[in-house]
C-alpha cells in the first residue's frame, strides 16, 4: 500500500496502478473508513495527490455532522 497522508480526520494514500503502468489511484478515509477513492488511474503522482487534497477540502466544508 500507499504513504498515508493525514489532514485529521481524514487521511488519503496513494498507490500505483496495477492496471496502468506509471499510473496512480488514490483513497480517501476518515477514522480508517473509505470515503471516496479513484476509479481511474491518473497519469502523474503530482495529479493523483492535488485531487485527493481537493476532494478532502470539500468534504471539510461539508463536515457538519461528520
Amino acid at each position: 500500500m500507499g504513504e498515508p497522508e493525514t489532514l485529521q480526520p481524514f487521511t488519503f494514500e496513494l498507490v500505483p496502478s496495477q492496471r496502468e503502468a506509471g499510473g496512480y489511484h488514490w483513497a480517501i478515509r476518515k477514522h480508517g473508513k473509505l470515503v471516496q477513492r479513484s476509479d481511474t488511474p491518473l497519469p502523474t503522482e503530482t495529479k493523483a495527490r492535488t485531487q485527493p487534497l481537493a476532494m478532502i477540502k470539500r468534504l471539510r466544508v461539508g463536515q457538519v455532522n461528520w
